[in-house]
């Protein structure tokens, strides 16, 4: 984040341009990591993980306090990334398991 205040709708939105190119590159990260999980669980089961998918979220929205972004955005962009990497994971587990 620059040092100075954004002057303009113009520089905030090429900022936030810039943030969203730079989750994109860290969910991409994600999804690696998530895809060589896969081959690491047994089941839809081990897939869907509830309890590990609330702690993630729980961890997701104490970081949120202490970095001044409000828990409730967190919880909402957590809950339906974890929702959508799990989705993504189911699939590429049946397509693993498929006869």
């Amino acid at each position: 984040m620059p040092s100075t205040s954004p002057q303009s709708l113009t520089e905030i939105r090429s900022l936030i341009d810039a943030l969203d190119g730079e989750l994109v590159d860290l969910l991409a990260q994600r999804q690696r990591l998530v895809r060589a999980a896969a081959g690491f669980k047994a089941d839809e089961r081990a897939v869907r993980a509830p309890d590990r998918a609330e702690r993630v979220i729980a961890a997701a929205r104490a970081r949120a306090e202490t970095a001044g972004l409000a828990p409730e955005v967190a919880d909402a962009v957590w809950r339906a990334m974890v929702g959508a990497f799990i989705d993504l994971e189911l699939t590429e587990h049946r397509g693993a398991t498929a006869p």
